[in-house]
C-alpha cells in the first residue's frame, strides 16, 4: 500500500520518523492522494513500530532500578527516601605489596601494628571499609575496568599507637602516589581515602597539595572553626559513621537491650570527659546542680576503675536523650551509639556533618540544639516533651540504624551500601588533571606526549 505524505499523520517515534521519511523518498513521485484508510494504516504502522521499540530498548537495557531498603514491604517511609536505583559501579583496591610503602600506612615502621588492632575504637572504620570492598561484588582487579580506586591506610591508627611520626605520615603519602599512575592521569579525582578521626584529612599535612580533589570518606566535616582551612568538600567527599562497638550492633545477643522510656531513671545524660571544652563542663556542671535530671558520672577510661563496654552503654540507656557535645571536633561517637540503646540523640554541636542526609531526614529522629544555650532552658525544654513524642522518634530512628552499621555486603541496609550509593554519585565517565593531554584518536599522553600506557613511576607530582 502506497504511503501518505508524512505531513498528513504525526510521528510517534523517532524510528518511527526515519521510516516514514525514508519511504515518503522513495514515493514522493507517486503523489498518491491520501485517503482515511491511509491515514488509519499509517497510525497503526506507527503505533506497532513504538511498542516493538519500547520492548527492544527494555531487553537491551541493564535490570532496572530496585529500592535497596531493609524491608521489601517498608521500601519508603517519614524518615528515610531510599535510593531508587542498584549501584553499578567498579572499585579497585590497591594491593598492599602493589606500591612501596602502602603496607608503612597499614602496619607501621616496623610492620607490627595489626588490622585486628586497629578494627577496635571509634577508628576502625578505617579497616572495616577495607575488608568489606575486599570481599564486596563491586571490586575489581582491573585498573583499566575501574570507576573507582580505593587506597587503604590505617594511618590514624598507626599513629596512635607510634608507628609512624607526622613527619613519616607525609612523606609515605606522597611516595606512595608517585606510583600510582592512574591518581595521576585523573588528578586524583576517582581515588577514595579513609580518614576516620576529627583531623579528618589533617592527617597527611600536605593533603591540600595532593588530593584535594580526591574522595574523602570521614566523619568530620567542616574544620574551619579550629583550622584555616577545610579538608571537607561536600560535593565530593562522604561523611561516614564511627565505628560503633560490634557488641552492640549485632542483632542477637547484643551487650544491653533498650530499657523502655517509662523505667528510664534520668531525663537525660551525657558520658564522656570534659577534655577542657565549654560545651562539656557546663553540662557537667548542669549535672551537678540537677542530678535527678542530667546524669554525667566521673568517668574512668584507665586504671582500675575504668567503665567497661557493657557498663558504659547501661548508662547511656538509662535516660531518655543521650547529650552529645563536640570534642576536639564536631563529630561525635556519642550520637550514633545512642541509635542502639534507643535514646533519643540531642546534638550540642553547632558544626556538625551527618551521613547520608539526602537519604535520612534527621530532624525525625534527633534534636539538634544551639551550643551557646547549654543550660536549665535545654532540661527544661527536653522535660516538656511528652513521652508518647520520644517514642515515636525512637520508632522512627530503629528505622535509620541499620544506617550506622558496618555489615557485609549481604545486608541490605548498612553503612557500606550507603557508602556504595554515595559513591556512585561521585563516578565521572572522563577525567582530566593539568598534567594530562589527549590527542585526536583519544590517546591520553603525558606533557611529552608520551602514551599513558607507557608512564613508569615515580611519577613527578605537583
Amino acid at each position: 500500500m502506497p504511503l501518505c505524505n508524512p505531513h498528513d499523520s504525526p510521528s510517534s517515534t523517532r524510528m518511527a520518523s526515519i521510516n516514514l521519511a525514508t519511504k515518503t523518498t522513495r514515493f514522493s513521485n507517486q503523489h498518491t492522494p491520501c485517503t482515511r484508510t491511509h491515514q488509519i494504516a499509517a497510525l497503526a504502522l506507527i503505533a506497532a513500530t513504538f511498542f516493538l521499540t519500547r520492548l527492544f530498548d527494555h531487553s537491551l537495557a541493564p535490570c532496572s532500578p530496585r529500592i535497596t531498603s531493609p524491608s521489601a514491604v517498608n521500601q519508603h517511609n517519614d524518615v528515610v527516601s531510599w535510593p531508587l536505583y542498584q549501584p553499578n559501579l567498579k572499585i579497585y583496591v590497591y594491593e598492599e605489596d602493589e606500591i612501596d610503602g602502602l603496607k608503612l600506612l597499614l602496619y607501621g615502621r616496623e610492620g607490627k601494628i595489626t588490622a585486628d588492632a586497629c578494627v577496635k575504637g571509634q577508628w576502625g572504620t578505617q579497616v572495616k571499609i577495607h575488608r568489606l570492598l575486599l570481599q564486596s561484588t563491586f571490586r575489581t582487579r582491573k585498573k583499566e575496568a575501574a570507576d573507582l580506586f580505593f587506597v587503604p591506610s590505617y594511618v590514624k591508627c598507626v599513629r596512635m599507637m607510634g608507628g609512624l611520626n607526622d613527619k613519616e605520615i607525609n612523606q609515605t603519602y606522597v611516595k606512595v602516589l608517585s606510583q600510582m599512575p592512574y591518581f595521576r592521569l585523573s588528578g586524583g579525582r576517582n581515588h577514595i581515602f579513609v580518614f576516620p578521626s576529627g583531623a579528618g584529612a589533617h592527617l597527611f599535612k600536605s593533603w591540600a597539595t595532593y588530593i584535594n580533589r580526591s574522595i574523602i570518606l570521614t566523619p568530620e566535616g567542616d574544620r574551619t572553626d579550629k583550622r584555616d582551612t577545610s579538608a571537607f568538600n561536600t560535593w565530593k567527599d562522604i561523611i561516614i559513621p564511627g565505628n560503633i562497638d560490634d557488641g552492640m550492633t549485632t542483632r542477637n545477643p547484643r551487650l544491653v537491650d533498650p530499657l523502655p522510656v517509662s523505667k528510664r531513671k534520668h531525663l537525660a545524660n551525657y558520658l564522656g570527659r570534659a577534655q577542657g571544652k565549654t560545651g562539656r563542663l557546663q553540662l557537667i556542671d548542669l549535672a551537678k546542680q540537677y542530678p535527678d535530671k542530667l546524669e554525667s558520672p566521673e568517668l574512668k577510661f584507665s586504671g582500675p576503675d575504668k567503665l567497661g563496654k557493657a557498663d558504659y552503654f547501661q548508662h547511656l540507656r538509662n535516660a531518655k536523650f543521650c547529650l552529645a557535645p563536640r570534642g576536639e571536633s564536631s563529630w561525635t561517637l556519642r550520637f550514633y551509639e545512642s541509635f542502639f540503646v534507643e535514646c533519643v540523640p540531642v546534638v550540642l554541636s553547632d558544626h556538625v556533618e551527618l551521613p547520608f542526609q539526602d537519604i535520612v531526614d534527621y530532624a525525625q529522629i534527633s534534636i539538634k540544639w544551639p551550643s551557646s544555650r547549654i543550660g536549665t532552658q535545654l532540661l527544661d525544654y527536653l522535660e516538656s516533651i511528652p513521652d508518647k513524642s520520644i517514642e515515636e522518634m525512637i520508632a522512627r530512628g530503629r528505622k535509620v540504624r541499620c544506617l550506622f552499621v558496618y555489615a557485609p555486603e549481604t545486608e541490605r541496609c548498612s553503612t557500606f551500601r550507603g557508602i556504595i550509593w554515595e559513591l556512585q554519585k561521585r563516578v565521572r565517565l572522563f577525567h582530566q588533571s593539568a598534567e594530562t593531554f589527549w590527542l585526536h584518536n583519544g590517546s591520553v599522553v603525558n606533557r611529552d606526549l608520551v602514551e599513558f600506557s607507557k608512564w613508569t613511576p615515580p611519577l613527578p607530582l605537583p
